[in-house]
């Protein structure tokens, strides 16, 4: 318990933080190319990821950052276990990106400037038509060079066993044309999830796999690269 209220004033004064942070993003000059206004951009959200995860007191082992296209947008695929996800990758990818969000994190203060400095998308799941305008938004951000992440469980897993994922963002990395990173997250639910939302010190692994390159690979349905991505993913 103490833990917990220890990492909630921390995550407090971390929000307050970024919040003071927001008046310089507006500021930078728009002579700045998309890479360095994204670098810039990002050194607050890694901040606040790393800080995150560091006041659990859990343990992150990356590998394969090597795997990581550093001069291109990518879109990141990853599964989902855990609020801590976001978190982790923020601070432990070493590369800027926005996320495909859920809306109601749009009508949070502070959070939703932040996300839109970083280029994040908010979908709409039970609105058709708002989730088709989020992913042309989404393709737009990628052809400028802004990469992406989605989690296409859709939701959080809290344990170790993958749901299915769904296929319709994947029309992200087909109508881009920019590579899939697959990422594997092991062990974050046991930060939270696991152990009646109350924060106890984990052991994470955060894994980045080789890009895929869909139309090299022939694959032109959503759903067969859905299938073809989740198997790099849960190593099968």
């Amino acid at each position: 318990m103490i833990r917990t209220i220890y990492a909630a004033i921390r995550i407090i004064w971390g929000v307050i933080y970024v919040g003071l942070k927001l008046p310089k993003v507006k500021r930078l000059p728009n002579t700045l190319s998309v890479n360095e206004r994204d670098k810039f951009i990002h050194q607050v959200p890694d901040y606040f990821g790393k800080m995150m995860i560091g006041v659990t007191g859990s343990k992150v082992e990356v590998i394969g950052l090597e795997n990581i296209p550093k001069d291109q947008a990518v879109l990141f695929v990853s599964n989902h276990q855990s609020n801590f996800d976001i978190p982790l990758l923020m601070g432990y990818l070493n590369k800027p990106m926005g996320f495909i969000s859920k809306v109601e994190l749009s009508k949070i203060p502070i959070v939703r400037q932040w996300m839109e400095n970083m280029n994040c998308v908010f979908m709409d799941r039970e609105d058709r038509r708002q989730s088709l305008l989020a992913i042309k938004d989404g393709i737009t951000k990628l052809q400028n060079g802004h990469s992406l992440v989605i989690f296409p469980e859709g939701t959080r897993s809290k344990g170790d066993k993958m749901g299915e994922f769904k296929s319709g963002s994947f029309h992200l990395a087909l109508k881009s044309g920019v590579p899939i990173v697959p990422l594997r997250i092991n062990g974050t639910y046991n930060i939270l999830e696991s152990n009646g939302n109350r924060i106890k010190p984990a052991n994470i692994s955060l894994e980045a796999f080789p890009p895929v390159n869909p139309a090299e690979l022939g694959l032109t349905d959503p759903k067969a690269i859905s299938s073809y991505v989740q198997q790099i993913i849960e190593g099968k």
